[in-house]
């Protein structure tokens, strides 16, 4: 989560009953790397206290006391003005309103009109109140204005109702931030289509003939090309992970529906990462019925599985898709080769006989490396004859590599 790392973050709280989210969100953030002051509006401390928000964070919580205070030379300027990122969490409809209409009457909506970062306003409030016509109205002022709206969701509501205007999770607000924080990053603009996990192909109703893919490579290239400002297409297999957020997410399951899908995406992709393992073969006919062992050890016959970076190769040529709108290949083309033997050999020969601009090869026979582990040890060979060899690193290290090379491709 690099990207959070030494960011100056400017938390505003408001009088909710989910201003406990909060102090965990502060806490999480600071863990991350950043440096957070938290400024708590008079209701919020009706909710939680500014020793709490120290505690979390390691320095000074401001509260409206401080405003009118002469400790620090025009303190909202001076919060507003060298802060990365302002985020209300939670935002009440009440501060929704004055945020939209230009109030200045406490130290948070003073702060929010000096402040020059991108804004995320995390709505929190109870039955009715967020489908309110008032409500909507103001939240879209201050979305043309270019504010960014993390939630609500639906769920049980403090008064016992249920709707929409649950707080977002910790975890989902530090996607959306992490989504905010990248928009001007260097892939801005450009689109990343990236695909993740183990293909899966039916034997009967219930069984498939998969692999060890967790999709954690193809995840964390997904969420650092976010980071890195790009707008992200992510075709997945179904796995146990969390969808990075501010990717636009198409689920298959199959070699032939993800082939199918990464063609039709292509169109418009300035760069294809094919990180998913795709089965090499496929039950030439997959039972109607559910497999029985009474029945006897079926004898179950093999086809090949479509190639998909070869159907990709077979686009029209690189200069042709940079000058026509109909071109389907994209500028830049990456593929990973997981191997068990002849690694660099297997790897040069799919990066020549697909026309990659480069290929990442694994030795997935490691155990600190490859499949459904955190860490990976990657090779990178360039169309060119370039090598590059990279050390034992997390998945998202790796990711961050990978994706540097193609933002220097594209450029």
């Amino acid at each position: 989560m690099g990207i959070i790392n030494g960011k100056h973050i400017l938390l505003g709280v408001t009088g909710s009953i989910a201003a406990f989210k909060a102090a965990d969100l502060a806490s999480k953030l600071t863990q991350l790397g950043a440096q957070m002051d938290v400024i708590l509006t008079p209701a919020a401390e009706k909710f939680i206290t500014p020793l709490t928000m120290q505690s979390v964070t390691g320095r000074k919580a401001y509260t409206e006391s401080d405003l009118w205070s002469g400790e620090a030379h025009v303190l909202h300027i001076g919060l507003g003005k060298s802060a990365d990122l302002l985020v209300i969490a939670p935002c009440t409809a009440n501060t929704i309103s004055k945020l939209a209409h230009g109030a200045a009457d406490n130290l948070l909506t003073i702060t929010a009109l000096a402040a020059q970062s991108p804004l995320i306003i995390a709505p929190a409030m109870d039955g009715g109140m967020f489908d309110h016509p008032a409500t909507q109205e103001n939240l879209a002022k201050l979305k043309e204005r270019g504010a960014y709206v993390a939630g609500p969701t639906q769920g049980h509501l403090a008064s016992g109702l249920s709707g929409a205007g649950r707080l977002l999770e910790v975890a989902d607000l530090i996607g959306h931030i992490r989504f905010v924080l990248g928009r001007r990053g260097r892939l801005a603009a450009k689109k990343v289509l990236i695909t993740a996990g183990g293909t899966q192909e039916p034997l009967d109703p219930v069984r498939v003939l998969t692999n060890k893919s967790s999709g954690r490579q193809g995840y964390a290239l997904a969420q650092s090309a976010i980071e890195a400002g790009a707008e992200v297409t992510l075709i997945t297999t179904p796995t146990s992970l969390t969808l990075p957020i501010g990717a636009r997410v198409i689920n298959v399951q199959t070699a032939q529906q993800m082939l199918e899908a990464v063609l039709k995406e292509c169109a418009q992709a300035d760069a294809l990462i094919m990180a998913a393992a795709v089965a090499d073969f496929r039950p030439k006919q997959a039972a109607r019925n559910k497999l029985k062992k009474q029945d006897g050890i079926p004898q179950i016959e093999l086809e090949a599985t479509e190639d998909i970076l070869e159907a990709v190769s077979a686009q029209k040529s690189r200069k042709l898709a940079l000058s026509t709108v109909e071109a389907k290949r994209p500028r830049i083309t990456v593929g990973f080769a997981a191997e068990s033997r002849d690694l660099l050999e297997n790897a040069s020969e799919k990066l020549r006989s697909k026309h990659l601009d480069f290929i990442a090869a694994n030795d997935i026979s490691a155990q600190d490396a490859g499949f459904n582990v955190e860490t990976n040890r990657v090779t990178l060979l360039f169309a060119d004859g370039k090598k590059e060899s990279l050390p034992l690193m997390n998945k998202t290290e790796v990711a961050e590599a990978i994706l540097e090379h193609v933002a220097a491709l594209l450029e």
